[in-house]
């Protein structure tokens, strides 16, 4: 059993050297920049502010390694997407984004990655394109579609269902920070994911 309250910012890393040496099996969140991974992981884990929300969007670039009572890790991956960004900026995002997929170390040890959506965006480019790379080249991944309470029933069902016409097969959690709604879901399937 894993105590999801028992959870600390265990690494840092702004370059692959730094990824943890750990045999913990660890479960990346992908998305872009403002999608909502540290609203995700607050509610995941019950706490206000351990995730950082950064007041300006990608501003942050580096690969967060947050132990969950110490049997596994969720990594917060820096977003993409992000315009400002300078061509250096750009750089090492790339290096430390394609370090980690292809690390020795993260690659035997990650289980899942859940990939984050704005629903009431919906798939941007950028979003597309890592879908597409995650089909191809990564085992198990999951879509959790986030803002969910900004949309009405009928905005929400249409949103949810072009999402499903383009990931057929790829589970979806609608997922709300304000609301709590689908945090449940949301550890039911990364539990999902560690005992494959």
């Amino acid at each position: 059993m894993i105590n999801t309250k028992n959870v600390e910012l265990s690494i840092t890393a702004g370059k692959s050297s730094q990824f943890p040496k750990s045999a913990l099996p660890q479960i990346a969140l992908s998305g872009r920049s403002n999608v909502g991974k540290s609203s995700l992981i607050n509610t995941l884990i019950g706490r206000k502010s351990l995730a950082r929300v950064s007041s300006a969007p990608g501003k942050t670039i580096t690969v967060n390694f947050y132990s969950v009572d110490k049997k596994l890790f969720l990594v917060d991956m820096p977003g993409y997407g992000y315009a400002k960004r300078s061509p250096e900026e750009k750089r090492r995002w790339s290096e430390l984004t394609d370090g980690y997929y292809t690390h020795d170390g993260s690659c035997g040890r990650l289980r899942a990655v859940a990939q984050l959506i704005d629903l009431k965006v919906g798939p941007t480019s950028d979003d597309l394109t890592m879908m597409s790379w995650l089909s191809e080249s990564v085992d198990d991944w999951f879509i959790v579609a986030t803002k969910a309470d900004k949309l009405n029933k009928t905005e929400r069902e249409k949103a949810l269902s072009r999402l499903l016409d383009i990931v057929d097969g790829v589970d979806i959690i609608p997922f709300s920070s304000q609301t709590g709604e689908g945090k449940e879901q949301v550890w039911e399937r990364i539990f999902k994911s560690l005992d494959n």
